[in-house]
């Protein structure tokens, strides 16, 4: 089998970006904003296609027009979200069965009926450098609770490792495997970082697992602790 050579990412944003940083070492890269068009027939048969944008400003039909231009012979890795286990309140992984359809899981249906190949990266919590959980000053209250954040760095990292090792069919959670409760977090990161503390009220019981992309890649977290994301 052929290896990746070229990679096309769509959303150069606060991930986007360093991924396209970090993926140039390796392969020849093009990082675009959502607003590519169809003008641009060279980005569409790029080897792999990363699809990195937040749900705003059309994000289906953003999705169909991406799926749709690009060569059918590239792999598409779709960054989307743990939001789409909403409806759990329990330890959860990639087999659960989705009932409460939200944006982004409709979003993930969407592509996977247009895509033969497809990689699907559920993102936890995007934290690290200036991304500093507790650093909220519009919002005083939360539900405490394991958290389910990962790294940025990680997320570089897996989505270089997933297209190095030809995976392109799969879901899989990216959440770092220490899950410390909110409230411990924000307690440190108020110290460390002068910030007020909020408060908390209420619970909630959901973790996230992450041990298929541990298990697959045979990969091991770079920022395992969301304690020490900033440390």
């Amino acid at each position: 089998m052929m290896k990746t050579k070229t990679v096309g990412i769509v959303g150069c944003g606060w991930v986007g970006k360093p991924l396209a940083k970090l993926l140039s070492d390796t392969f020849r890269v093009e990082c675009f904003s959502r607003e590519i068009t169809s003008d641009d027939s060279a980005f569409w048969q790029n080897d792999t296609i990363i699809i990195s944008i937040n749900t705003k400003d059309n994000y289906l039909k953003t999705l169909q027009k991406i799926s749709t231009l690009a060569s059918k012979s590239s792999n598409i890795i779709l960054m989307s979200s743990i939001s789409v286990y909403r409806e759990f309140d329990c330890e959860v992984d990639e087999s659960a069965i989705i009932t409460n359809i939200g944006l982004q899981r409709e979003a993930e249906k969407l592509v996977s009926t247009l895509r033969d190949k497809l990689v699907i990266l559920r993102l936890g919590g995007l934290m690290g450098d200036d991304r500093v959980s507790g650093k909220w000053k519009s919002v005083s209250s939360f539900s405490d609770g394991e958290v389910n954040y990962i790294h940025r760095d990680d997320v570089i990292n897996i989505t270089k490792k997933i297209i190095e090792s030809q995976v392109v069919n799969g879901i899989f959670n990216l959440v770092a495997s220490g899950h410390p409760l909110r409230s411990q977090v924000h307690k440190k990161n108020c110290e460390a970082f002068g910030l007020e503390l909020a408060t908390f009220e209420g619970r909630t019981n959901r973790v996230v697992c992450s041990k298929k992309i541990l298990k697959e890649l045979d990969y091991t977290f770079l920022h395992p602790d969301p304690l020490e994301f900033w440390s």
